[in-house]
């Protein structure tokens, strides 16, 4: 016990070998690009293009859709506590008032 006061433990090793590791795929897509580079073939987007996304409006019809789900729910929930309401204000006249 008294050897084990002043340890101090390691830093324990990771190794964890590669799973998924294929050389022949790595060597064959090394080649394919070495020709598509001999032969001028660029899969980049040409640079004189500016990138133009997909998103134009789609934020607002998703808001939309939501607005008129929690417009829905907020309305349900005011008739509920309309009802409650009503259904407390029969039970306390009948309770006090019988």
């Amino acid at each position: 016990m008294a050897l084990k006061f002043f340890h101090l433990p390691s830093a324990k090793r990771f190794n964890v070998p590669y799973r998924f590791y294929d050389p022949d795929k790595e060597e064959r897509e090394e080649r394919e690009r070495l020709i598509r580079e001999e032969m001028g073939i660029t899969e980049t987007p040409d640079p004189d293009k500016p990138f133009k996304p997909n998103l134009k409006g789609q934020f607002r019809q998703a808001m939309g859709r939501a607005s008129k789900s929690a417009e829905d729910a907020r309305r349900s929930s005011q008739w509920r506590l309309i009802i409650l309401i009503i259904s407390l204000s029969l039970i306390a006249y009948f309770f006090f008032y019988r």
